[in-house]
């Protein structure tokens, strides 16, 4: 009988550097949309904060620390990332399991805002994208969350079946910008 074997999303393909800047696969540990009931935004978000230390994500933005964060992910969903959702959420919005649906990588150094703007449409400069803000957009050629997480790291989110090809538009991007330093 064959045995199945566990891997991540980015397994063999990451950590890479290339010049100043690193890729590596995040683990995020259990994700979770968290999903508000008609008028129960505030509810949601005061239940969080009382069970999780963290408020529902206002639009654009993201709670939370490492470890446990609340990302927004477009009107009325949320991904609560690192803890499971307690469940007195449930009262309050549509909770479902998504820990194996997405890749998440971290993308830092001082040439990561460089590489971001070869294949994001969004300003990720710091002066206008800061720690704790979040867009869900296009990288390259597909639908992408990223936030800003530090000076000069991103958490990046693709559906999990976009990791190889997520990777390898990051490398040459980070290629690109390499070649010009």
């Amino acid at each position: 009988m064959d045995r199945l074997i566990a891997k991540t999303p980015s397994d063999g393909l990451l950590p890479l550097t290339v010049g100043s800047v690193t890729l590596s696969e995040e683990d995020a540990g259990v994700i979770h949309s968290i999903s508000p009931f008609k008028d129960q935004r505030k509810a949601v978000s005061d239940a969080m904060k009382a069970t999780h230390e963290m408020t529902y994500p206002a639009a654009n933005r993201m709670t939370g620390k490492a470890g446990a964060r609340a990302i927004w992910f477009g009107y009325s969903q949320a991904m609560l990332m690192g803890v499971e959702p307690d469940v007195s959420l449930s009262k309050h919005a549509a909770i479902v399991d998504q820990s194996d649906a997405w890749t998440v990588v971290r993308l830092q150094g001082d040439g990561a805002e460089d590489v971001l703007a070869r294949l994001v449409p969004v300003d990720m400069r710091s002066t206008h994208f800061k720690r704790g803000h979040t867009a869900r957009t296009l990288l390259f050629h597909m639908t992408a969350s990223i936030s800003r997480v530090g000076d000069n790291a991103f958490l990046i989110m693709v559906f999990r079946s976009m990791a190889e090809t997520l990777v390898h538009d990051l490398k040459r991007a980070m290629e690109g910008v390499a070649a010009r330093g």
